[in-house]
């Protein structure tokens, strides 16, 4: 047998003896050394890395393209869905004018020459309600003269106190800054333009009307309670409202007070801010809670008859104005005045279901005064959000929900869920994510002229669930969307020193801020 070559993959040959046939005869031991000893296969592990880092490039860039489908297809959806809403809107209004004109017919010359002086009327009206400094008066209040359905009931109420508002800057001695905004005799609070500059309130006539809101079932509080309502009544001669369940006890403890007054039903409860001055709440922050719920079923106007939300237990969000050993001194400079109070920002809340055919198609407005939380509720699944921020796309919640705070609940369940520490006067909204599903997303602070629109997206895996203040949880099926936005009216309460020094002092007392240890002085020194 010659020896012959054996061409393999890398072109590699090694020599052998080859039998007639062309084999290489492995039997011969000469032959196997010389296949161990030949050089590796170059160049094959280097390709398949090459191929596997191509293939992952691929996927990738079909993962792109996905995406952008994806989004492409829903930012195509919205403005399907604005583009019908606006003409369901431009048709509506056109059957509007198209039935105006067969009643009224066309327009006369009378008409025409008329109209620029009803402008002009309406705009010299609009300019006698608004002021200069952000806090209009609309005159709407008649003195209790609220129309005949309701004459036996506003029988029973008083008419209200008056008083005036002025921005009051501290350690400033003269009164450059301190002028009066507006003086209420028959109208109501609302602000155009927000500021932080510390707001006084003195009375221009005194307060006769005083509303109690109690915690349940404490009885500490229903014991302050009977007796701050008969200081009230024997030394302030003032007229005293109560909640039926807290008439009840007071009943069942003394006849004597007979004189405490309630409502009946929710009608007499609509009328209650005509006619309560000053409302004192006795509890913590579920207290105050539910006393901005009653606030808003009594009156949806500006009508502020919430003055002082006062508490024997101090909270982080709401700071007592005064413990239960000290409600007679505190009580006493409140109805003296002047006095330092705090406008604490609402949120106003609309849901609008996927089944309505335009945007005023909604539930609400519901009002909430420290947040607004959209959550999965007792879903497994991540809760999907799309976020709009004035028409403008913002992010995609994925997570355990969204927080959407006022800078008043800013210590509350945002706090909590990482969002900042926020001063009650500073304008704005909080937008929180509750256990984001990404390690970048982290809570913005908007400000408070956006309206923010929160839908859940129709390939959702489930529902979320919204819940105002903690309360009246609704269900938000795919399609349907929350829109949230700062509300004109804000609540007033009552400050112990100002607004600045009682936030300061409730995050230093309630959380204990910035709380450590001293660094110890016998260490190094630089000098």
């Amino acid at each position: 047998m010659a020896p012959s070559k054996l061409n393999s993959i890398g072109d590699a040959s090694v020599s052998g003896s080859q039998p007639e046939n062309g084999l290489v005869d492995f039997n011969s031991e000469k032959a196997v050394q010389e296949l161990l000893q030949q050089t590796p296969v170059q160049g094959i592990d280097d390709h398949l890395i090459e191929f596997s880092e191509a293939l992952r490039t691929v996927a990738k860039a079909l993962r792109r393209v996905s995406e952008g489908k994806a989004s492409a297809q829903a930012e195509a959806a919205e403005w399907k869905r604005k583009y019908e809403l606006e003409r369901a809107r431009s048709l509506q209004l056109e059957r509007k004018e198209l039935s105006s004109g067969e009643h009224n017919g066309d327009y006369s010359a009378e008409n025409l020459t008329n109209e620029p002086m009803m402008c002009m009327e309406a705009r010299k009206q609009s300019e006698r309600c608004c002021g200069k400094h952000g806090i209009f008066s609309h005159e709407v209040l008649h003195n209790g003269e609220i129309g005949s359905d309701n004459e036996v009931v506003n029988n029973k109420f008083m008419r209200k106190a008056s008083f005036k508002l002025s921005w009051w800057c501290k350690g400033e001695k003269s009164d450059q800054h301190k002028h009066d905004i507006v003086s209420f005799e028959r109208g109501n609070i609302t602000t155009a333009e927000r500021s932080s500059k510390q707001i006084s309130l003195q009375w221009e006539s005194h307060p006769q009307t005083v509303l109690i809101l109690t915690k349940p079932n404490s009885t500490s509080v229903r014991i302050l309670c009977a007796e701050m309502v008969r200081w009230l009544r024997e030394q302030k001669k003032m007229e005293i409202f109560v909640e039926p369940r807290v008439k009840v006890e007071l009943m069942t403890e003394s006849s004597y007070f007979d004189f405490v007054q309630t409502w009946k039903d929710d009608k007499e409860t609509l009328l209650l801010h005509t006619n309560v001055d000053l409302v004192v709440t006795l509890g913590g922050d579920g207290t105050v809670l539910w006393g901005s719920i009653l606030v808003q079923r009594a009156s949806s106007s500006c009508n502020p008859f919430f003055f002082g939300f006062s508490g024997i237990y101090d909270s982080i969000s709401y700071p007592a104005f005064f413990m239960s050993e000290q409600y007679r001194e505190c009580l006493d400079s409140i109805l003296r005045g002047p006095f330092s109070i705090t406008l604490r920002h609402r949120l106003q809340c609309h849901v609008i279901r996927d089944t309505a055919k335009s945007e005023y198609e909604s539930e609400g407005p519901i009002l909430v005064l420290n947040e607004v939380t959209i959550d999965r509720g007792i879903s497994s699944f991540l809760t999907n959000l799309e976020c709009y921020c004035d028409s403008s796309f913002v992010t995609c919640v994925q997570g355990d929900g969204l927080i959407l705070s006022t800078t008043s609940g800013s210590t509350a369940y945002s706090l909590a869920a990482g969002g900042s520490m926020v001063h009650p006067q500073v304008p704005g909204i909080l937008f929180t994510p509750i256990c984001p599903h990404s390690l970048s997303f982290r809570p913005l602070i908007l400000p408070e002229h956006v309206t923010l629109r929160v839908q859940v997206p129709f390939n959702s895996r489930g529902h979320a669930w919204a819940s105002f203040d903690g309360k009246d949880r609704k269900q938000l099926a795919p399609g349907d969307a929350l829109v949230v936005s700062m509300a004109p009216c804000p609540v007033p309460t009552a400050c112990q020193v100002d607004s600045t020094s009682d936030f300061l002092r409730s995050i230093h007392e309630g959380l204990h801020w910035n709380v450590r240890k001293t660094q110890s002085f016998d260490g190094p020194r630089d000098f």
